[in-house]
């Protein structure tokens, strides 16, 4: 009997920023699918659109009027998740816990441009909203109520986003979610262990196996990390490590945005669509401790794999057991990797 071969065999792979462990079956992308198919992204936007509650100039949904704005555009959310005036309030009963949470969610506007996704966006335009995103991480976070600041974007139908002009959220609240608890714990522990970041030795380690990296630039890695879930996840990280991004300089910036839209160009060149997905920055929280053992990072959770219209569904095991993938992460990077930095519409 032959040895075990990650390539083709059955294995669980760990994720040491969140301590959970995740199932991988290789041999499983070569079955037929007859199951749901997803409708392509049409790229037929115009530039403008006069019912767009996003565009400038135009009437939001709770009927504020936007600006005629034309670089990234900032508003508090007209429908906002979490609030800051709400009363304080707690139930402490056993099995029967509660507690009232307070905070301010906020809409970012890439561009004014209704048909300009991130991969589409220049360096500059790009560069811009990455620097709305750090005035906004520390604006926010030097709030006495506020300890975590999380940005994120849906992209796309499939992804539950509700309006196809490009744009994300930021979501800054009092207690540190689930998720990032998790990592903040597990690096943490690394960090008195090993008097080194993680993350840091993860980079590291990483560009020297050269396996899984899809680019890099002076100052930052795009990776599918060695635990991912989705058939293209990808994480995006920094060489030397910084705990939020309020750390970067106007050149780390740069480079942050820069492979921003690199794996979103990639993305979109994989099945010359746009690509949907929910990507956020992970970082330190802003309750004033010392988080030196932090360092940020993006998180890429695409849902398509075999086309532009078969996704990867979380359900049945990955819902009731662990998380499943169907192609090792190492397939998946050289993919990706092999994929143009330059968008096939702009060739």
């Amino acid at each position: 009997m032959s040895g075990f071969d990650m390539k083709n065999d059955t294995h669980r792979r760990y994720n040491p920023l969140t301590g959970e462990w995740m199932l991988v079956s290789p041999h499983r992308g070569k079955r037929p699918w007859q199951g749901q198919q997803e409708t392509p992204v049409s790229l037929n936007l115009p530039e403008y659109d006069e019912t767009c509650y996003l565009c400038p100039g135009n009437s939001r949904a709770g009927g504020v009027q936007n600006p005629k704005y034309n670089g990234p555009f900032v508003f508090t959310n007209d429908f906002s998740a979490i609030t800051p005036n709400i009363s304080d309030g707690a139930v402490d009963d056993d099995l029967f816990q509660a507690k009232s949470e307070k905070g301010i969610c906020r809409v970012i506007c890439f561009s004014p441009y209704h048909n300009k996704t991130v991969p589409q966006l220049s360096s500059n335009e790009m560069f811009a909203v990455a620097k709305v995103w750090q005035r906004e991480y520390v604006e926010l976070g030097s709030k006495e109520f506020i300890n975590h600041i999380q940005i994120f974007e849906n992209k796309g139908a499939a992804m539950g986003c509700s309006n196809p002009h490009p744009h994300c959220q930021i979501w800054a609240q009092q207690s540190i979610p689930e998720i990032v608890s998790k990592e903040n714990f597990r690096q943490k522990t690394y960090f008195e262990q090993h008097t080194k970041p993680l993350l840091q030795e993860y980079v590291e380690q990483e560009l020297q196996r050269n396996e899984r990296v899809i680019a890099e630039n002076d100052s930052f890695v795009a990776l599918v990390p060695f635990w991912a879930t989705w058939p293209f996840e990808v994480m995006v990280l920094p060489k030397i490590s910084k705990p939020s991004i309020a750390a970067l300089n106007d050149m780390e910036l740069r480079n942050f945005s820069d492979m921003y839209r690199i794996v979103t160009c990639k993305y979109d060149n994989l099945f010359k669509t746009s690509f949907p997905y929910s990507a956020g920055v992970h970082q330190a929280p802003t309750d004033g401790g010392n988080y030196d053992y932090w360092t940020m990072h993006m998180h890429f959770y695409p849902p398509l794999f075999r086309s532009a219209t078969v996704k990867k569904f979380m359900v049945g095991y990955e819902m009731m057991a662990e998380p499943q993938r169907d192609i090792t992460a190492e397939q998946g990077a050289a993919i990706l990797k092999d994929l143009s930095a330059e968008h096939y519409l702009h060739k």
